[in-house]
């Protein structure tokens, strides 16, 4: 498509540079694209991986916690975890990746994950609070995990769409409207040689005429 312009050599200059900075910009746009891809493919990875571990082990834990529940009151179980024994704190920091924040987490616990006294409970139930305490890191970074792949997706899909708008509007228009510039110009260039030839020939023949009519 070709923009609506006055069709002048300032334009034609103008759109030129415009031309050179869009031709550019894709370039790193497209670059930046396919780094984010890269970098999305290998968290996705490892996410897959991560969370395939986390379900194995929380699952186990669960099975764990079920059967020594099974063999327990429920006053005692209630009375087994009514007062928590560890404090949790999440650090979160973020680190940019090609523009993109990327979180970062980090857990600090303070106390025992047994907050209970042994001779109320069984051994399942220890059992299960040592899995749980186990997978609970790798859950956080699961989480870390699957907000950067949120956050690198989206990215992904602006930086798409800008390379797509300059791949087949912005460039091919520029170009087109060039070629249309740059055939005015030369048309123009062409007719005004032909006009001056034609007056040239005028004032050739007038002054034929002037010599002629003097003999």
């Amino acid at each position: 498509m070709i923009l609506k312009v006055t069709p002048t050599r300032i334009t034609l200059l103008n759109l030129k540079k415009e031309l050179v900075v869009a031709e550019k910009g894709y370039k790193l746009l497209k670059d930046k694209r396919d780094g984010l891809m890269k970098k999305f493919i290998e968290i996705i990875k490892t996410t897959r991986s991560l969370r395939e571990s986390v379900e194995e082990e929380l699952g186990d834990a669960f099975i764990s916690y079920t059967k020594a529940n099974a063999l327990l009151n429920e006053k005692v179980i209630d009375t087994a975890f009514v007062l928590p024994n560890t404090t949790t704190n999440l650090d979160v920091a973020v680190k940019n990746v090609m523009s993109v924040p990327i979180p970062q987490f980090n857990i600090k616990k303070e106390g025992s994950a047994f907050c209970y006294g042994m001779l109320e409970t069984n051994g399942g139930i220890d059992d299960a609070i040592v899995k749980f305490d186990k997978v609970f890191p790798d859950i956080i970074k699961l989480a870390e995990l699957e907000k950067s792949a949120e956050n690198l997706a989206q990215e992904i899909e602006r930086t798409r769409r800008r390379v797509s708008a300059l791949e087949n509007t912005r460039i091919p228009n520029l170009k087109d409207t060039i070629r249309f510039i740059t055939g005015q110009l030369e048309e123009r260039a062409r007719d005004a040689v032909v006009s001056t030839m034609r007056v040239k020939a005028m004032i050739l023949s007038k002054e034929k005429d002037a010599e002629a009519a003097k003999r």
